[in-house]
């Protein structure tokens, strides 16, 4: 990730303004930073965090910091409910009264997904770092901290206390990761909770976690809120305990900064444009299905494609910028149809792998509109946004904060999201047949279509039957192919009847052309299962490659996998059935898309297009579906997703031909969109990946 350029002298007066509240003082001798602690007691300050997902509530964390000898202990404990699954995490930390390291420890989970387990231990010029079992030792640097990740937040509010009052350093390091962080003050917000104005200083923090991290301080120091992303790439924030209702300003404080940066980025990328550009000499494979043709040319004007064809068939303008594409093949812009763009960062990312078209599949109402408007305005860098507006209905896996619990409200999510020009409703776990039945009538109406997991209780028929177009997640597929599951059904008994499943038997062959029959688009997601197959003995990166190209904060987490279990080889054999039955599906005239959710920012576009041919697909019938499948799929196709006459001028430069070698998709050099083109290696090293 670019280090941020040096912070204004006035910048740095406004953080070092909270140093006179006397913050660090208050502590050392006893006094809490909220009141004056009892003769009788250690505790010097202590406080509470509510925690959010999507600005639902579902945790909260709570500190304690004490005397300890000379020094002080700091004591946090984390946890909260995602979607039914708990997430415990605790941390301790001691140090100087100048909060200088000592020792940290952190263990629990950081995710549904993830667990941690690391401590750092100091002795003098002595440093030790443990993750899980093993220990490795360094020399102690001169200014370090202690902080692993996101969570917990009192970690964080320490890490901007240390770096505030030794001198705002440009860089700092942080253990047991043993990278650079970078604090920047950003200014002041007067922010209202219950009638009372509050001026807060806004921090924000770049190298703790892929991407920016925003926190806001009182005049004491304390943390008041931190707008972040978890370890699962969601939108995160924590709320100080009193200070709740202004969670959304928060939110929409840091959705603004978030836009200034991408800007900003933007403007470091300039890209080449002209109003007439003439790719010449590559191979062009239109996504039409046609043949390649050798030895092209392709003229886009004013971002529109004029002409496209063999080199002797196209007559090129006087004044047209010439792009050598010798030695490369031309093809269609890419799509992800499922995308969750949650953090800026994500914008640069998706063209670096020549992904022109997204498709968001559930974000936070604010921040989405507006990373999709200042893109399309020209204002940012990132590919075009198609939204699906996210609704739930209440129950114990619920998530986020659309809730449609009567058809009434389904109907007035539905307007909501119409008005705010999406293109489709995205269904969650918790909404009831007739809540859905509702937002698909709505939404058809509307002329929106609709997306979507297939809820708790509802089968795959039942919800295609209610009206829902397309489907998330092969795994709703393969549920078609076995007797329904009792409530409470575990997952472990789910996978076994999935691996038993027999593709070829007449109940499989007749959920299939189901499917077929009522036009429903798939998206499987192959990549996210795939993804939980890794193990030490099967490394992440031995079956992609992009993970050693990711930017170091997140490195760790991508990498950091069990050994093998007594489970490995079900999951193993399911997913295995999952490949077989995305084949199943193409091959009966399903429409499959690529789409990948959340798991290797970019470099999962080009997997999900790879194992598609592990499915069965030609290289060009898994290139189509990442382009003009999914064009289809969203009413598209006379615009996007083929190189023809009259269509929008979206497309890819890639070194080596990808019919004859799939794996060549992720060699892409250079990506076109809105009439500009870029060259990959920029765009990657803009958010910290090697090119």
């Amino acid at each position: 990730m670019t280090k941020l350029k040096m912070r204004t002298r006035r910048a740095l007066t406004l953080a070092r303004v909270f140093i006179a509240a006397g913050i660090l003082a208050s502590l050392a001798s006893g006094q809490s930073a909220q009141t004056a602690a009892p003769a009788n007691t250690p505790i010097l300050e202590e406080g509470k965090f509510r925690l959010h997902k999507f600005e639902q509530a579902i945790g909260e964390e709570t500190y304690q910091i004490s005397k300890a000898g000379d020094g002080l202990a700091v004591k946090a404990d984390f946890k909260f409910n995602d979607r039914g699954t708990d997430v415990p995490l605790a941390a301790s930390f001691r140090g100087k009264n100048d909060l200088t390291p000592i020792a940290f420890e952190i263990k629990g989970k950081n995710s549904r997904l993830s667990a941690i387990d690391r401590a750092v231990e100091v002795n003098g010029e002595q440093i030790r770092v443990r993750d899980r079992e093993e220990w490795k030792e360094g020399e102690t640097p001169p200014q370090y901290f202690e902080v692993a990740g996101y969570a917990p937040v009192t970690m964080q509010m320490l890490l901007v206390r240390y770096w505030t009052t030794h001198g705002s350093p440009r860089e700092l390091e942080i253990y047991p990761e043993g990278r650079n962080v970078w604090i920047q003050p950003r200014g002041q917000d007067k922010i209202a909770f219950h009638g009372k104005t509050e001026t807060l200083q806004r921090f924000l923090v770049e190298g703790l976690i892929w991407g920016r991290e925003w926190l806001w301080f009182n005049a004491k120091l304390e943390l008041i809120a931190a707008v972040s992303t978890d370890a699962e790439f969601d939108h995160f924030e924590a709320i100080r305990e009193g200070y709740e209702d202004g969670l959304k300003t928060f939110v929409g404080l840091a959705g603004k900064d978030g836009m200034n940066a991408l800007a900003q980025i933007s403007g470091t990328i300039p890209g080449s444009r002209a109003s007439n550009i003439a790719l010449v000499g590559g191979t062009l494979v239109d996504g039409t299905g046609k043949a390649a043709i050798p030895d092209a040319v392709v003229l886009v004007k004013d971002g529109r494609i004029v002409k496209a064809g063999p080199s002797n068939e196209v007559q090129i303008p006087k004044n047209a910028q010439i792009i050598d594409a010798r030695g490369k093949t031309i093809l269609p812009g890419l799509w992800d149809l499922h995308a969750h763009f949650e953090q800026v960062e994500w914008g640069p990312i998706y063209l670096a792998a020549g992904v022109t078209t997204v498709r968001d599949c559930g974000n936070e109402l604010e921040f989405i509109t507006a990373v999709r408007d200042t893109i399309a305005e020209g204002h940012g860098l990132g590919p075009r946004i198609l939204a699906a507006g996210f609704v739930d209905g209440s129950g114990p896996s619920a998530i986020g904060v659309a809730r449609a619990d009567t058809p009434g409200e389904a109907r007035e999510w539905v307007h909501r999201y119409h008005d705010l020009g999406f293109q489709q409703m995205k269904i969650y776990s918790s909404v009831k047949l007739e809540e859905l039945k509702a937002v698909t009538d709505e939404a058809h109406k509307l002329g929106m279509t609709v997306t979507g997991h297939v809820p708790n209780g509802i089968t795959t028929r039942q919800a295609v039957e209610a009206g829902q177009d397309q489907v998330n997640h092969i795994s709703y597929v393969m549920e078609m192919m076995v007797p329904p599951f009792p409530a409470g059904t575990k997952r472990i008994e789910r996978l076994k009847a999935f691996s038993e499943v027999d593709l070829d038997s007449e109940t499989a062959k007749k959920e299939i052309a189901f499917l077929k029959e009522h036009h429903t688009v798939i998206d499987p997601t192959l990549s996210v299962y795939e993804m939980g197959t890794a193990s030490t003995a099967k490394p992440f990166s031995s079956f992609e490659p992009g993970v050693a190209k990711v930017a170091p904060e997140l490195a760790e987490q991508l990498f950091d996998v069990g050994p093998p279990n007594e489970n490995s080889e079900l999951i193993e054999k399911v997913f295995g059935k999952y490949v077989a039955l995305t084949g199943k599906l193409h091959e009966a005239g399903v429409a499959v898309v690529v789409g990948t959710d959340q798991t290797v920012p970019g470099h999962s576009v080009h997997r999900e297009i790879e194992l598609y041919t592990l499915a069965g697909f030609t290289p060009m019938e898994a290139i189509q579906a990442a382009t003009i499948v999914p064009a289809r799929a969203m009413g598209m196709e006379k615009e996007l997703g083929t190189i023809e006459t009259g269509k929008r001028g979206d497309l890819i430069l890639v070194n080596g031909n990808p019919l004859e070698d799939i794996h060549k998709i992720r060699n892409v050099e250079f990506v076109m969109t809105g009439g500009k083109m870029f060259k990959t290696g920029e765009l990657w090293k803009s958010v910290g990946f090697l090119p």
